[in-house]
């Protein structure tokens, strides 16, 4: 990957960020739920977000 300028650098990092947080989230939601279908729903959400977080990073290097 070539040379990024400081704004390129600064959206990848709130994108990553982004994510980091969503994953988080849907984590902490999932541990607060009740409903087994709405629990398996956040915590696929969190693995979800937190793989792209991955894959976004690992694209980088």
């Amino acid at each position: 990957m070539g040379n990024i300028n400081q704004l390129e650098l600064q959206n990848l990092r709130e994108i990553i960020g982004s994510h980091q947080n969503m994953a988080t989230k849907y984590d902490f939601y999932s541990n607060q739920c009740q409903d087994p279908q709405i629990k398996q729903l956040f915590k696929q959400s969190s693995q979800d977000a937190q793989t792209t977080v991955t894959n976004f990073i690992n694209s980088l290097k």
